[in-house]
């Protein structure tokens, strides 16, 4: 199995996959693997586009750019799938990854044990406060900052991962940079600025969770609009007959007025 950056894939964007089917093939794999693990031979486009959650024309035309088209009554191969789709996101070599900053979430992700298995390993843990240097965390002794040029050197590592405060964001993600670092994992609140050719993927919770409240609000909004629609119209106002004299009227004719 190759390890570190002198080994890096053919990129997809050079096969001409779309970055959409590129985002999409994670969770394809996921869903693969699940069927995987129950020993589950083959499947439909319709049953693993409903697990992977996309409808099964947008699959079958993001298997199309691999260059599997299934079998007709038969479906896909599953083994044969999870090996292609790996191949293309490069989880047949072994990546080092540096987790940069080790508070809450970074110890989280350091301990986090699905890396292993989908073709990512945690080469060093570092962080800024003296305090926690040589500290050990999911068995790996946390490193200070002063090394992070000689570590990701001599680790060959080829992803960042950034989890400190939002003010010390950048210049940790420059230092990854200029260090060799070209792809980098953002779990800061802020947005970086990279030069071209560095890759950067930012995960922010709060923004997640704010998407949710949108989505908790628009439903409550509506669904008090569909009690309003389905509550009975108000009773309109009672009229009063009173009497007025029309033009052209005999004086005789009461005219219905609204109370």
């Amino acid at each position: 199995m190759a390890t570190g950056r002198n080994h890096r894939p053919a990129t997809t964007r050079s096969r001409g996959i779309p970055e959409a089917t590129v985002a999409r093939l994670p969770l394809y794999l996921r869903a693969l693997t699940a069927l995987s693990e129950r020993s589950v031979p083959t499947v439909s486009s319709e049953e693993l586009a409903a697990a992977a959650g996309v409808n099964s024309a947008k699959l079958r035309k993001d298997f199309s750019y691999l260059g599997s088209y299934g079998t007709r009554g038969v479906g896909y191969d599953v083994e044969y799938l999870v090996y292609q789709i790996s191949r293309e996101l490069g989880l047949t070599q072994d990546w080092p990854v540096v987790i940069v900053g080790i508070g809450n979430l970074g110890a989280a992700l350091a301990n986090y044990g699905g890396f292993a298995s989908r073709g990512f390993r945690v080469a060093a843990l570092i962080d800024a406060d003296p305090s926690l240097t040589g500290k050990p965390v999911a068995g790996i002794d946390v490193q200070h900052t002063d090394q992070l040029e000689q570590i990701i050197d001599e680790s060959g590592v080829s992803i960042g991962v950034i989890a400190t405060p939002a003010g010390s964001a950048q210049q940790v993600c420059d230092r990854l940079v200029a260090a060799g670092i070209t792809s980098i994992l953002n779990f800061a609140p802020t947005v970086l600025s990279v030069p071209e050719g560095v890759d950067v993927r930012k995960v922010d919770l709060s923004i997640e969770l704010q998407i949710l409240a949108f989505h908790e609000q628009r439903k409550a909004g509506e669904e008090a609009l569909g009690e309003d629609e389905t509550a009975p119209p108000a009773a309109p106002p009672a009229a009063a007959v009173t009497k007025r004299t029309e033009p052209g009227s005999d004086g005789d004719r009461p005219a219905v007025m609204p109370a």
